[in-house]
């Protein structure tokens, strides 16, 4: 019995070294493979970094306002008898807009017409008198203030009648009718809105810090969402010498050519004040950049001689850097990169020093200095 235990214990003792041997020689293959196994190269987009010119420009909100805008109204009551204009026409000057009626005031100039009229002939026969001393002084004196008043009648009834025919004050685009045919109208009372849309004017504010850097004849560019993807260039003709104490910000007017009439007084928009001086920079696209706590980085390829086939291999080298301002989808770095060098445009937060790599840019995103992305 205790000779079968024996055997049994040394069989098992025997099939367990060499299951054991055969695990360790596995274990060995597989160390000597991972030795030898060279990790395929990671595929990156990438770009040269080269010294550009950027233009200064200063940002802000704008109002877009009519170079000359009113409400016309009536200036006298009345009733009206016509009505010579359509909402939202075009209109030169001087162009009948409403007419009231004067049927009341025609009559009370003929009564004045003819009162002046008798003045005048009693003018003559006294004047006729007085030169044979039939008639005195004070006689003539009197026809003579009486036909100036008489003819002062006629021109103010004149006056009253050309005042309920209700003109335009100058050329523009109307607004929406506000009265109706047969209403009576009051002193002061609304007819249309009367504006002059070409050209137009761009209002904007600037804060004080920059107020040296504004030039009359200056260029200013203006986009507004009612015209996606257009730019209006304008000239920069006044800055008002009052700064606001509010705001510590000074009003700003452009002009801005206007023919099409896309732009409307009172639109929301935004301009650029182009200044005249560049600024030299060394821009890459900013998704380039890894932001961190510690400090901003890039990734730069670098060319290192192969062990193996002795072709240069493609290498990744992080590289802190200081970056400034920003411009479309590009920033600026102010230090940490040399001009020539390349940079690795996007996924770098997958990316780490001393990985290889290799260049395909064909799905590369695409970078511009002045993107319109559309609204959704």
């Amino acid at each position: 019995m205790l000779k079968k235990l024996l055997l049994a214990t040394l069989g098992v003792a025997i099939l367990v070294g060499a299951i054991t041997y055969a695990k360790l020689d596995q274990f060995a293959a597989m160390g000597d493979a991972a030795k030898s196994k060279v990790e395929p190269p990671t595929t990156v987009t990438a770009k040269r970094v080269d010294e550009s010119q950027w233009e200064q420009s200063i940002p802000t909100a704008a109002t877009v306002a009519a170079v000359q805008g009113v409400t016309v109204s009536a200036e006298v009551g009345g009733r009206v008898a016509r009505i010579g204009f359509e909402s939202g026409a075009a209109i030169s000057a001087e162009d009948i807009l409403v007419q009231l009626d004067t049927a009341s005031e025609e009559a009370q100039l003929a009564s004045a017409e003819a009162a002046a009229a008798l003045a005048e002939a009693d003018l003559k026969r006294v004047r006729a008198l007085g030169k044979r001393d039939l008639a005195s002084r004070d006689a003539v004196d009197s026809a003579e203030a009486q036909v100036k008043q008489t003819v002062a009648q006629v021109g103010n009834m004149h006056a009253l009648i050309a005042k309920k025919t209700i003109r335009a004050p100058f050329s523009g685009r109307l607004g929406l009718r506000l009265v109706n045919l047969g209403q009576v109208l009051s002193e002061g009372d609304a007819i249309v809105s009367l504006h002059t849309l070409d050209p137009i004017y761009v209002d904007f504010s600037i804060p004080q810090q920059r107020i040296r850097s504004l030039k009359k004849g200056m260029e200013v560019r203006v986009t507004t969402d009612a015209a996606p993807g257009e730019t209006f260039s304008s000239e920069l003709i006044a800055v008002n010498p009052e700064v606001d104490t509010a705001t510590r910000s000074v009003r700003v007017r452009s002009r801005i050519a206007n023919p099409g009439e896309t732009l409307h007084a009172g639109m929301f928009a935004k301009v650029e004040v182009i200044l005249p001086d560049k600024q030299s920079v060394l821009p890459v696209v900013a998704t380039a950049v890894l932001y961190a706590p510690f400090g901003d980085s890039v990734f730069v390829v670098d060319r290192q001689k192969g062990s193996k086939t002795g072709e240069p291999d493609l290498v990744l080298r992080q590289q802190f850097v200081r970056v400034g301002q920003t411009q479309g989808d590009f920033v600026d770095v102010v230090d940490g990169l040399k001009p020539g060098e390349t940079v690795v445009t996007s996924g770098v937060f997958k990316l780490r020093t001393g990985m290889k790599v290799v260049i395909d840019n064909k799905l590369a995103p695409k970078a511009e200095l002045s993107p319109h992305p559309s609204d959704s």
